[in-house]
């Protein structure tokens, strides 16, 4: 994979030749605020409560329509902390966008890029805390399929920190574009290495999953805005090298969407084996669990959205867990700045 990962890069540089347009200056702005309480009764040491807001901005240099270098900052305040920015990610990417092909390679934003996984491999709490993907992403499209293949370096090997990157890929098909029935897929493996400087019985360590799903897509065929229903497997991977082999554990997921105006519906299931996956949702860890999301959108204005989710969360043996999170998004999209003259 990582191979195609750069051939692609190469590619985007020959083709940087086909598109001659007008060198152009950009801005790009946005912005989340949040407030996520979280009761876990299964999990008492992960019930917090999240308070923040981080803001996006990044300046691009447009080389056409194709070729483009962002550079900028990408900061998180959570409400009374001292200093004030908790951490601030910088910007720096190359980025390729063609008709049919997408590749990113620097530190972007991972958000409406991996922002669909599923939570049982990428818990959302990565939204909050980890907002950039740092290594490379490709993603191809036409009107059947799109594929995603991505690296992220999360930690850089040193006499004590340990080498650690997540790599995965996911796709969507659809055998007819205006059909109802599509088939996606979803993988992702963290790599979990030692430090430069050995120490005695530390191994390296993987840890991943994936699930595969067939959906029923039915629009606007129905008295509801959206309506889409999804059942498939899942499973896990789990090894500590030169100690076992892949543990395996396997189960069935499903879940359900409903939208209606400003009101929307969702709830997800699983049945079959606990999972420990280590950037995933605890509640995976069980081998019943079921999640229901009662969502109202009050504020919808042009590039502003305010939601509201209340959610149960359900496993045999606990009284029923809830959450509570407020959203605001804000995206000012790219708006050009200065247009250069050869």
């Amino acid at each position: 994979m990582i191979r195609k990962i750069y051939l692609l890069a190469i590619v985007s540089i020959i083709s940087c030749t086909a598109a001659m347009a007008q060198e152009t200056i950009d801005v790009h702005f946005n912005a989340l605020g949040f407030m996520d309480n979280r009761e876990y009764k299964p999990f008492v040491l992960r019930s917090h409560t999240y308070n923040g807001i981080r803001t996006e901005l990044d300046f691009g240099f447009n080389l056409d329509s194709l070729n483009h270098f962002v550079f900028g900052a990408n900061g998180i305040h959570e409400f009374g902390a001292q200093p004030y920015f908790l951490k601030v990610n910088p910007v720096a990417y190359y980025s390729f966008t063609g008709k049919s092909w997408l590749f990113n390679a620097g530190a972007f934003p991972r958000e409406g890029l991996l922002t669909d996984y599923p939570r049982a491999l990428l818990n959302d709490t990565l939204r909050y805390y980890r907002p950039n993907i740092e290594g490379l992403l490709a993603r191809v499209h036409n009107d059947h399929f799109i594929e995603t293949g991505w690296i992220d370096w999360v930690s850089r090997q040193t006499n004590t920190d340990r080498e650690q990157f997540i790599f995965g890929f996911s796709g969507k098909y659809k055998p007819a574009v205006n059909g109802m029935f599509y088939v996606s897929h979803y993988f992702m493996l963290e790599h979990d290495a030692g430090a430069a400087v050995a120490v005695p019985n530390d191994n390296i360590r993987d840890n991943g999953g994936g699930q595969i799903r067939l959906g029923l897509d039915f629009g606007h065929k129905t008295f509801l805005d959206s309506l889409s229903v999804e059942a498939g497997g899942m499973m896990s991977f789990e090894r500590v090298r030169g100690l076992d082999g892949f543990q395996k554990p396997a189960g069935f997921v499903a879940n359900a969407y409903f939208g209606y105006h400003r009101f929307a519906l969702y709830d997800e299931f699983y049945k079959g084996e606990g999972h420990h996956i280590m950037y995933g949702d605890a509640f995976y860890e069980k081998k019943t669990y079921n999640r229901m999301d009662i969502i109202w959108t009050p504020f919808l204005y042009n590039r502003f959205k305010g939601q509201f989710i209340l959610s149960f969360h359900q496993t045999p043996g606990y009284q029923m867990s809830n959450q509570e999170a407020f959203r605001i998004t804000f995206d000012l999209g790219r708006r050009v700045l200065e247009r250069l003259k050869d």
